[in-house]
């Protein structure tokens, strides 16, 4: 089987906004599949994250945004090459305009923060040591 790729489409109420959040991460965007409607997120040579408008998601589904306020649908975690990473990652985000929704995990082994970006999704940042990882 050949590497996949994955689009993860999300709604944000903000194009502008969202865009310069994840670029004052530090991530770029693949100007081919962004215009005023969306924008393409990558993440790696096979991970992207596709944020679009609010009234463009919808044309993409019958069902109704959720209130990410209130509910939430996904936890999106992307991994990090050390335990500063994540830390450099986490800090960026709240400066950014994010928030930092629970204490960090750290069980040796693993260490994990998570971050809401302004529109209410959820990512957590995890490092794991390769050492203790089967593979």
């Amino acid at each position: 089987m050949t590497n996949q790729m994955i689009f993860v489409n999300l709604p944000v109420a903000d194009l502008d906004r969202a865009k310069k959040f994840w670029s004052d991460l530090g991530y770029e965007f693949n100007a081919q599949f962004t215009d005023e409607n969306a924008a393409c997120l990558v993440f790696s040579e096979t991970i992207y994250a596709m944020l679009l408008r609010h009234d463009f998601f919808t044309t993409f589904t019958d069902k109704q945004i959720i209130d990410s306020a209130k509910s939430t649908e996904v936890l999106l975690g992307l991994s990090a090459e050390s335990r500063e990473a994540v830390d450099t990652l986490v800090d960026k985000a709240v400066v950014a305009g994010g928030r930092e929704t629970r204490d960090p995990m750290d069980q040796g082994f693993m260490y994990q923060r998570v971050f809401e970006d302004p529109d209410g999704h959820n990512w957590e940042i995890i490092w794991m040591d390769p050492s203790q990882v089967d593979g």
